[in-house]
């Protein structure tokens, strides 16, 4: 009997995506089961999904629409893969990343390997000290609103494998599952959350926009990350000609910019005379516009540079709220440090990166909530604040290492420590 399958899948990197999957956890998909009860049967699952891709008989199953709330009273709607699908998604990945990376632009930044949202902020940086205008881009709707038959013509520019074009084509059909139940039919865009989306977003865009600009706009330097771009101007007339061009574009791409996000910049420093009606904008978590600083001699000077964006200070608040500590009198300052180390830690490596005095605003915040979980915890500082707040900085000195946020804040352990 002939077993062989029509298409060669190694099990191998079933395997291996299955790993990748494991890492980034998740939550789980339509079908309710978690990373935790697929490895209940954890050979049987992994053989039924390359036995379905190599046959040719592997349909994704409906993605998991999440609501995200955003400022304006506006949601992202996120789509959440089952496990098996993450894995099989990851699969496919494994097999077109290599042939679609070396192509990419080197200012291209966005779910590549070796490059972050960092350098993208960084190399915006350094050119908004030598351009005076940008052009702050926003895609309207990008991922609701690729055409697949876009998408696929860019996918074959890079591949005539069978299966990759077969599934690729089934997962953008793939429908949507709403938090009520009901099923969505997509004839266009790619689920936010998918692991091929972002793959299949950026090759998109390397040719929607990256290539178009090399060709068309080559003096023009630009950064993007996924949909999020900033393109650099001599003048304002360059600039307003570029954003307009740019729209044009998009349409061509059966696309749209944004038309409140999408604006131009006047990168104002000390040497910049004048004003405009925008002088700053966001991009990546970041804020860019003049800000005060001081050079190796100790003179201060006005610079356009980021620092973390509003946005980002009021989400970290938040998300420090939600932490309730005034409820935690249960806890040790020893096991709040553990509970909340990594997350701050990772706030301050990423926001703290430019202009780190942005954020002590935000921790000084962190340690008021500190504060008053103590006045909760202790009966003897219960309705003395200044006590509560003399006792943790006399911790803080001391066991600086508790909390990254200490020593961000110039705190450090008294002397003989």
């Amino acid at each position: 009997m002939n077993t062989t399958k029509p298409f060669k899948i190694s099990k191998q990197i079933v395997w291996e995506a299955y790993k990748r999957v494991k890492a980034n956890k998740g939550a789980a998909g339509v079908d309710g089961q978690t990373l935790q009860e697929f490895e209940e049967h954890l050979k049987d699952n992994l053989y039924k999904i390359w036995n379905r891709m190599s046959s040719g008989s592997y349909f994704p199953p409906a993605v998991r629409i999440v609501e995200i709330p955003k400022e304006g009273n506006q949601v992202r709607k996120l789509g959440i893969p089952t496990i098996s699908d993450r894995i099989a998604q990851t699969v496919a990945k494994m097999y077109l990343e290599p042939e679609v990376e070396p192509h990419f632009h080197v200012d291209s930044y966005g779910y590549r390997p070796r490059k972050s949202a960092l350098d993208a902020v960084g190399v915006t940086r350094k050119r908004c000290w030598r351009y005076n205008w940008c052009v702050d881009l926003d895609i309207k709707g990008f991922f609701d609103n690729l055409d697949h038959e876009l998408v696929m013509r860019a996918v074959s520019k890079h591949t005539d494998c069978r299966w990759l074009l077969l599934y690729i084509e089934r997962w953008l059909k793939a429908p949507a599952q709403q938090a009520d139940g009901s099923v969505i039919k997509r004839d266009k865009g790619t689920p936010q959350g998918g692991v091929i989306s972002t793959l299949l977003s950026n090759l998109f865009l390397h040719y929607a926009f990256d290539k178009w600009m090399e060709r068309s706009f080559p003096r023009h330097p630009f950064a993007r990350y996924a949909d999020d771009a900033v393109v650099h101007c001599k003048t304002q007339v360059e600039a307003e000609t570029l954003k307009d061009a740019i729209a044009a574009r998009m349409l061509e791409c059966r696309l749209e910019l944004h038309p409140e996000k999408t604006k131009i910049v006047y990168c104002k420093d000390d040497d910049r005379r004048g004003n405009y009606v925008n002088e700053r904008f966001d991009f990546l978590g970041y804020t860019f516009r003049a800000r005060r600083s001081k050079n190796r001699h100790g003179k201060y000077f006005i610079n356009f540079s980021p620092a973390v964006s509003n946005k980002a200070a009021k989400a970290m608040r938040q998300t420090m709220r939600s932490w309730r500590l005034q409820r935690r009198s249960d806890k040790s300052i020893e096991d709040l440090g553990k509970m909340f180390y990594s997350t701050i830690n990772g706030w301050i490596n990423y926001y703290g990166h430019y202009y780190k005095s942005a954020l002590y605003p935000i921790f000084q915040h962190l340690n008021r909530l500190l504060t008053w979980w103590a006045m909760q915890k202790y009966k003897r500082l219960r309705g003395h604040q200044r006590r509560a707040t003399h006792w943790l900085g006399d911790i803080a000195k001391r066991e600086s290492f508790r909390f990254p946020h200490w020593k961000l804040l110039g705190i450090r352990p008294a002397a003989g420590q």
